[in-house]
């Protein structure tokens, strides 16, 4: 059996940061941690930084490939190499707003990818089209919709085992839709919502445990009606994604969220990918992309992520880490298999160097 040992300047664990610490794999799993002194061993990697691999949960494509405008496992495999550069070992892909038919197309392109090997992606994340017009944002409107409960059932059972997260408005979809999405297995984060600061916290405590790019197509807190922003703040448990790229949200902003939430604030990266055709051209314009002259996704990786927290925003980079890592995978109830290092855990592992560049990513499916 090959043994694969890992020397850290600096161990984030996920839960602490340990300084000289020696992680030892072993068929893919974490088998001990200890501290060490140099030199321990010729056979062990030495690093500067090693945290956990980190999770995106919200991406839709990369290099080209939207998976809503060419959904194939193509797309995916480019999809997984675009988040591997970028630190991240796991991701969900997602699609939009769409037709049935693409949605179909989506699952279809997933379950290719698992057949022919592929790995990272967890499953699809469905975003719309049970959301609230008036907070589309980028969305068609065409497309959205309150759902009755057999489209609902058609399609969670055409995408049993796919489909990983679905994003809806609470306010436009029954709780006998909702509890039935959930008893499915998927996790709901309420998105695109208009609901006023009672309909939200009302969902929250009705079972929504997650929300999606906090303060994008959400109504906002203002003095006289907090709305969902004001929700998310005051609940004591509700998580919700947030993306760190200066343009979805302002960095003074995301300072303000972080010290209302604390650990229920995560980050996800809403990376779009350049095309032409499809009902979302999406453009590059600088760093961030627009779809028909609306904001309509990042250009971020997870790893740049993690620096604009920590440059932009003055987040800790154990934080930052855990933003990225720890707290995503509570979020989609993945905490079991990532988003931290501990002894029998399976290795997925980020090692950088001190100016945070990507030296080594380990990689193990769950």
């Amino acid at each position: 059996m090959h043994k694969k040992t890992l020397l850290a300047k600096q161990l984030f664990t996920g839960n602490n940061c340990l300084l000289k610490h020696a992680v030892v794999i072993e068929d893919n799993r974490i088998i001990e941690i200890f501290p060490y002194e140099e030199p321990i061993t010729n056979h062990a990697y030495s690093y500067d930084i090693v945290a956990p691999a980190f999770l995106d949960i919200q991406i839709y494509g990369a290099h080209d490939k939207l998976l809503a405008v060419y959904p194939s496992a193509d797309s995916i495999f480019t999809l997984y190499q675009y988040c591997s550069k970028g630190g991240a070992s796991h991701f969900v892909v997602t699609v939009a707003t769409n037709s049935n038919s693409v949605f179909y197309e989506c699952i279809d392109a997933v379950k290719d990818y698992w057949q022919q090997g592929g790995k990272g992606c967890l499953g699809l994340h469905i975003e719309g089209p049970w959301l609230n017009p008036i907070k589309k944002g980028a969305h068609l409107e065409e497309y959205i919709h309150s759902p009755s409960l057999s489209e609902v059932k058609e399609l969670l059972e055409y995408g049993k085992d796919v489909i990983k997260i679905i994003t809806l408005a609470p306010e436009v979809c029954s709780q006998e839709i909702i509890q039935f999405i959930q008893s499915s297995g998927i996790i709901v984060s309420a998105g695109h919502s208009n609901a006023t600061f009672h309909e939200a916290t009302e969902a929250f405590d009705n079972g929504i445990e997650t929300a999606t790019h906090l303060f994008n197509a959400m109504s906002a807190l203002q003095h006289r009606a907090p709305g969902f922003v004001g929700a998310v703040f005051n609940h004591p448990t509700v998580m919700c994604s947030i993306v760190p790229d200066g343009y979805h949200v302002d960095f003074e902003a995301i300072k303000i969220a972080k010290k209302q939430m604390g650990d229920r604030l995560f980050v996800i990266t809403d990376a779009v990918a350049e095309t032409t055709v499809g009902p979302y051209p999406h453009h590059l314009v600088g760093d961030r992309y627009e779809s028909n002259g609306i904001l309509s996704g990042s250009a971020l990786t997870m790893l740049s992520s993690v620096k604009n927290l920590v440059d932009k925003v003055g987040i800790s980079l154990e934080e930052a880490l855990r933003m990225v890592s720890t707290y995503p995978a509570k979020a989609i109830q993945m905490n079991h298999h990532l988003g931290t290092i501990a002894i029998g855990k399976p290795a997925n592992l980020v090692c950088l160097s001190e100016t945070l560049e990507i030296e080594n990513l380990i990689t193990t499916e769950i």
